[in-house]
């Protein structure tokens, strides 16, 4: 299964700022339900950094400027996936890295979406029972539907 195959999730869970915008703006974005990483944009809309709830916390606990631009803040290098990337090997990198968000991006580094790390469990656990049926069904003398 192909990270293009969740694009309602993934498109539903964007978040972009720009590279001058400051953490209240931010950290509007997150509080939305279901945005746990904004993608930070540069002017021509590549994503050029990542900001989570997490690194947030981090600036604010250290007293940081509420003004602060992004570019400050952000993580680089963004670590990402494609549409055409395998939703297993992905969940296999998120897992790795203990990423619970990840950036879809498209060409020029355009985001495209964030996959969550629930959303790629979830695809994974539907394919795994779609097999077991076709298992069982097979096994049962029904042939494949």
């Amino acid at each position: 299964m192909l990270i293009s195959n969740l694009h309602a999730a993934t498109c539903a869970r964007l978040a972009m700022v720009g590279l001058d915008a400051t953490p209240r703006t931010a950290a509007l974005s997150l509080s939305r339900p279901g945005i746990g990483l904004v993608i930070v944009c540069s002017d021509t809309g590549a994503a050029a950094g990542v900001l989570t709830k997490s690194d947030l916390i981090r600036h604010i606990s250290r007293a940081g400027a509420a003004d602060a631009p992004l570019a400050q803040l952000m993580t680089r290098p963004i670590i990402s996936c494609e549409p055409g990337d395998d939703v297993y090997g992905v969940w296999q990198t998120m897992t790795t890295r203990k990423l619970q968000n990840m950036p879809v991006l498209g060409a020029e580094l355009k985001p495209l979406g964030t996959l969550d790390i629930r959303d790629a469990m979830q695809a994974l656990f539907d394919q795994e029972q779609y097999q077991e049926r076709l298992l069982i069904d097979y096994i049962d003398g029904i042939g494949y539907r």
